[in-house]
């Protein structure tokens, strides 16, 4: 599989984590892992957007 692909689908899974994780801080009022949600998305976004790039780029 072509790392840009790859990147496209892990980064989605991580957005998918994060937000899952972000909805269920909100729910048990727990902030640490409303944040570890948070960031976990903000990671898959930019590992999506990285996959994005390197298929501009051809490698």
């Amino acid at each position: 599989m072509k790392s840009s692909i790859r990147d496209k689908a892990e980064g989605a899974f991580h957005e998918i984590k994060g937000t899952a994780k972000e909805i269920a801080g909100i729910l048990n009022e727990d902030p640490e892992l409303e944040t570890e949600g948070s960031d976990e998305k903000i990671a898959g976004k930019v590992q999506a957007k990285i996959g994005q790039i390197k298929t501009v780029l051809g490698k």
